[in-house]
């Protein structure tokens, strides 16, 4: 058997299913529990160590040195390595599971482990517990990378890698659980919560094997077991309310800490090495008892009554621990909010004795580590449920149940939201609730959108039979059968790799396809094959019954059932469009470099488009292909639908007069299609485009949709350069109108009619079947209001950005005095901008004569991109705005919000968005 029938069984067998989901769980488990106790016993090794030098060596020498050294070595570690892995770790697994583009892998995993071990060691105040939950989630990640799994599968084992280095720390396996659930992924599908239960119990067994007691904890110490009797209820309701009240303050107090680190505008390891050096002389100050978190623990749960010692400790605790996160210090705030819980705990208890000379000072202390626990990372459940499995009192179930309940409570009135969302807002990523999706990505399958007729070729087909069917057709790749069976895959991509190996003509197919290509099956979810799409970087998979081909399926699918899910159409998917069918044609000699493409349709504005996109051609010595699109019932064939092409053909005649005029080569055709983007994307195509030029009305009211219906899909999926043009509303200015003026059309007749059906077209920017053109003369009007003298254009670095720079000398033609300016937006908080941008886009303007006295490059304050580019514009006039597009998906844009449509509403200056070619 060959290595690619091999390899294609074994991802066919790896892909997504419960029983090897329930298998990946367990080594997740096993691995994320190995994980945290090689953190426990190095950190509490290193802990030792400081702990005995600080006898051998002055403790206010010993305990400073070893802060300040080890601080800058772990900030080191973290920056150079993985800037991911600063600070607690949870929030990052948060965003990481909310699709935002936060990276969880194995080095980030690995450096997170090292540096946190340094951390702790170091005896700056942080816990180990936030950092196993991250070290969980990346090995977790990076497993995943290994397998085609699906994005849903990915994140449930996020998730449970997050809950296994949780239960693993604590020894606290229904804990890990409930902490995904309550906290990170707010999912109780039942894939979910048996992969989550899987891992946290193999997680929390492991660690109780091979790591002793939880949180360090040893309840033989313990004097007396918990007690709770009516008359003290009022004492744990104050308990929780100073939880509460305390924890939020916490809370603040963290916010603050970073803000205020953040202002030193010092680097990661000297902030650190700066919360290492004060930890380590404020403890060096403090009874020796301080110099060992294990022991202040066990202390202030077990020991005797002594509030000034739990005042003491409480207040180090509280600013250390505010100096130590705030630096980014790879560390948790887990155990240090146990330790701030059962200080406050002992106080309540003392108080409480003292006045009914009853309780129990352990009962108090360890229900307060729960109540500041819930106010602090708001998880009440979470928070019950460790100490209580820390535990296994059952007397102790219901203080904790009061204190915690009253702490989240107080903490959420007083100070709402997670703090891990308001960790991410600070680094400038935002939470927000996803868009549901059930029922397209997750509820649909391949065979609810597959199109079922699909174009093959056969196994002993030749070579030249081959390249003749992919001469015929606009598709760019074809499943090989043999027998009804798929056998393999050819691309243009394999024709031009075997084209230089000489290879004769007569060769047949099967000695030059890819066998045993990837496959989905019928019941394949749109999301798994939309991640295998992603992952192998094809635009198509075969659908499989066994071996039997019944069927084929697009990223064009998937979008269209995304969108129509979107716009609220959630029906079973109606029949899938057919090819386009031309129904009428012209040509011009193919004497250029390339084609550009324009989709005519509104003749108010096909002239100006006209005019920019013979700038453009001559510029570049492209010809024009000129298409009018026409949309037909999907219940109706396009190659069998009787229509009249005579409005259609005179728009485009009068192109073709405007062509010669300019003794620019142009191609007209009229399509028949289901789908306007459709048959705009078979257009580039078959003809090879290298840009489309096409109008954009600037928003888009269609629910989901970000540039608008027929654009997203264009701006998605075209190979090509992509330029869309929104006009300005064309106010009169008092500057000097362009020269350059669209000369007069005449009415003298096109190429001939190859065809004589077709209908009229629809969409965005499209005319529907019924519509009259009786504004086709405006085509004729020559004096347009447009002025193009001004131009704007934001840089950010990025290549669509680049691919602007290159269209602006043949644009700024189409004004008589042009002025061009390159600008960049940064925040008023940065002192001095990056300017390299800028300077190497005017160097590469300079190099065009007519541009040599024309650009100036200049940065500009504002909160936003958005408010800094509309401000300029309205502020210095400028006529056009030129920006660069983006090819991300519907819920991206939707989270961060869509830049260009905002830009394009709120200037009425012409907006010109670019987006350069992609590969397939």
């Amino acid at each position: 058997m060959s290595l690619p029938v091999l390899t294609q069984r074994f991802r066919t067998w790896w892909q997504p299913r419960r029983g090897l989901a329930i298998a990946e769980a367990s080594v997740i488990g096993l691995v994320a529990a190995l994980s945290a106790v090689f953190l426990k016993v190095g950190s509490g090794w290193l802990g030792t160590w400081r702990v005995y030098s600080a006898h051998i060596l002055p403790a206010w020498l010993a305990l400073p040195a070893i802060g300040l050294g080890f601080g800058f070595l772990a900030g080191f570690l973290v920056q150079r390595l993985a800037p991911e892995a600063a600070g607690s770790g949870i929030p990052q697994v948060k965003a990481s599971l909310a699709n935002l583009p936060v990276k969880l892998s194995w080095r980030v995993a690995v450096v997170k482990l090292l540096s946190a071990m340094i951390t702790i060691g170091s005896g700056i105040t942080l816990g180990r517990q936030g950092p196993t939950v991250q070290v969980g989630a990346g090995l977790a990640a990076g497993m995943s990378r290994w397998v085609p799994t699906s994005p849903e599968h990915r994140r449930q084992m996020i998730a449970a890698g997050a809950g296994a280095g949780l239960a693993a720390a604590f020894n606290a396996p229904i804990a890990g659980v409930l902490f995904i659930v309550e906290e990170l992924l707010q999912d109780l599908s039942g894939i979910t919560l048996g992969t989550a239960i899987i891992a946290s119990f193999i997680g929390g067994v492991i660690s109780r094997l091979l790591g002793g007691g939880s949180l360090d904890l040893n309840l033989q110490l313990m004097q007396s077991s918990s007690q709770f009797s009516i008359p003290e209820i009022p004492f744990f309701i104050l308990l929780g309310i100073l939880a509460g009240l305390l924890g939020a303050l916490f809370n603040r107090g963290l916010i603050f800490s970073i803000k205020f680190y953040r202002n030193l505008h010092i680097s990661l390891p000297l902030r650190v090495a700066l919360a290492g050096l004060i930890s380590g002389i404020v403890v060096a100050m403090l009874p020796s008892y301080f110099r060992d978190n294990t022991g202040l623990r066990e202390y202030v749960i077990t020991g005797s009554a002594n509030p000034s010692f739990a005042a003491i400790a409480f207040a180090a605790q509280f600013i250390l621990t505010l100096v130590a996160f705030g630096s980014g210090a790879p560390g948790g705030l887990f155990a240090p909010s146990l330790i701030l819980g059962s200080c406050l705990g002992h106080l309540i208890g003392v108080c409480e004795f003292y006045l009914l000379g009853a309780g129990s000072l352990t009962t108090y202390a360890l229900a307060g580590m729960g109540g500041f626990f819930s106010a602090v990372s708001k998880v009440p459940i979470t928070a019950i449920v460790i100490v209580f499995e820390m535990t296994t009192d059952f007397n102790l179930v219901l203080p904790l149940m009061i204190v915690s309940v009253a702490a989240y409570l107080v903490a959420e009135k007083v100070v709402p939201g997670s703090l891990y969302e308001k960790l991410l807002e600070l680094n400038g990523i935002t939470l927000t609730k996803e868009i549901p999706i059930e029922g397209t990505l997750t509820k649909l399958t391949a065979k609810d959108v597959m199109q079922e007729r699909v174009e093959t070729l056969d196994a002993d087909m030749t070579l030249e039979e081959a390249m003749q069917a992919f001469a015929r057709s606009h598709h760019r790749g074809f499943p090989v059968v043999e027998d009804s069976k798929l056998v393999g895959i050819v691309t243009q991509s394999d024709l031009l790799k075997i084209r230089d190996r000489n290879l004769a003509n007569d060769i047949p197919l099967r000695e030059i396809m890819t066998p045993a290509p990837m496959t989905v099956t019928p019941i394949h979810t749109l999301s798994n094959v939309l991640y295998l799409l992603d992952r192998y970087q094809v635009s198509r998979l075969p659908v499989v019954q066994g071996r039997k081909l019944i069927g084929i399926i697009t990223r064009g699918d998937i979008i269209r059932a995304e969108a129509d899910h979107l716009n609220g159409e959630n029906g079973t998917p109606g029949p899938r469009p057919e090819p386009s069918y031309v129904v009428y044609q012209t040509r011009s000699p193919s004497i250029g470099r390339g084609r550009l493409l324009v989709p005519v349709a509104n003749p108010e504005t096909a002239a100006i488009l006209l005019q920019m996109a013979a700038a453009i051609a001559r510029d570049r010595h492209y010809e024009i292909e000129c298409v009018q699109v026409m949309l037909v019932s999907r219940h109706s064939s396009p190659s069998e639908t009787q229509v009249r092409t005579a409005k259609s053909r005179r728009l485009l005649r009068q192109a073709e007069v405007l062509a010669k005029k300019w003794r620019i080569p142009l191609h007209t055709q009229i399509r028949v299609t289901h789908d306007v983007a459709q048959a705009i994307l078979e257009t580039i195509n078959e003809q090879h485009i290298d840009l489309i030029l096409m109008g954009w009305k600037g928003n888009t009211s269609t629910p989901g949709r970000i540039f608008g219906d027929v654009v997203d899909t264009i701006i998605r999926q075209a190979t090509c350069d992509v330029v869309l043009v929104k006009l300005g509303q064309g106010k009169q200015r008092s500057r000097e109108k362009s020269e350059r003026r669209l000369p007069p059309i005449g009415t003298s007749e096109g190429a001939g009619e190859q065809g004589g059906r077709g209908a009229e077209g629809a969409g965005e920017e499209f005319l529907t079947p019924n519509s009259p053109l009786a504004c086709t003369d405006a085509i004729n009007r020559v004096s347009t209001p447009h002025s193009f003298n001004r131009w704007l254009v934001p840089m950010a670095g990025g290549p669509n950005a680049r691919v602007a720079i290159k269209l602006l000398p043949a644009l700024v033609t189409l004004g008589n005095n042009p002025q061009i300016r390159l600008t960049q937006v940064f925040k008023p908080s940065e002192l001095k901008p990056d300017m390299t941008v800028l300077e190497q886009a005017i160097r590469q303007l300079m190099r065009r004569r007519n541009l040599s006295n024309t650009v100036v490059a200049v940065p500009v304050q504002a909160d936003s991109v958005t408010e800094g580019v509309i401000r300029l514009v309205k502020t210095e006039d400028y006529d056009v705005v030129v920006l660069g597009a983006s090819r991300e998906g519907l819920l991206q844009h939707a989270i961060q919000g869509n830049i260009p449509e905002a830009i394009a509403s709120g200037v009425d200056s012409t907006v010109i968005l670019v987006r350069g070619a992609i590969n397939n």
